[in-house]
């Protein structure tokens, strides 16, 4: 089976056209991204892309060689009878997860209720995607302030500090205000700010 990773790890000529095509949405992870959107909304299936390509949606470009989606379970018991088999195969027998078989990009599939971070019960959960949900470019992605909320509650756990970096990184690319702590849940609100104070040094330092 053809695997994503293991082609871009072996020719880094055609990683190097990859990354290329991904910044102008020709890779084929958003290749991907749009297929599954397609075939989720024709099955009626209530989604939200998160991880980094929502990020990427938002405004803040990063490379990454998997689409992450929310969906609720019974969502991915229905994509999973509609789609094992035709145009996506499970890593492994009983995974959760898909792989697009036409260019070998890997589908994380994130369950409506679980826990970020180190998956311990907390103030936030990942979401039921139509209640937490934007439509970019006619895909449904994460809202702002939910994908930072999830981030920042998933950078607790120390093997997902990467995370909080990511927010700071979305601060700082889309000059996020100090005041956009307030659509955060209330847990999480220090956590921003303290995110925010270090995006405005990083910014200093940049002059």
């Amino acid at each position: 089976m053809l695997i994503y990773e293991d082609k871009l790890n072996r020719n880094t000529a055609w990683a190097l056209e990859e990354g290329g095509m991904y910044f102008d949405r020709r890779s084929a992870v958003h290749e991907t991204l749009y297929r599954l959107s397609k075939n989720l909304d024709e099955l009626g299936v209530d989604y939200a892309v998160a991880g980094a390509m929502a990020m990427f949606l938002h405004g803040f470009r990063r490379f990454t060689e998997v689409v992450d989606v929310i969906v609720t379970r019974e969502g991915l018991e229905k994509l999973h009878e509609a789609l094992d088999g035709r145009g996506y195969v499970r890593p492994f027998e009983k995974s959760k997860n898909l792989r697009d078989t036409h260019n070998g990009v890997k589908i994380d599939f994130i369950i409506s209720g679980q826990y970020p971070g180190d998956g311990k019960p907390g103030p936030v959960a990942f979401p039921i995607p139509r209640v937490a949900s934007v439509q970019v470019d006619g895909i449904r992605i994460v809202s702002l302030p939910k994908l930072i909320e999830l981030k920042l509650a998933s950078g607790q756990a120390e093997h997902r500090i990467h995370d909080l970096g990511d927010v700071q990184q979305l601060i700082h690319h889309l000059s996020l205000p100090k005041q956009f702590s307030e659509q955060l849940d209330p847990s999480l609100r220090n956590a921003f700010l303290q995110r925010w104070e270090a995006a405005q040094v990083a910014a200093r330092d940049d002059f």
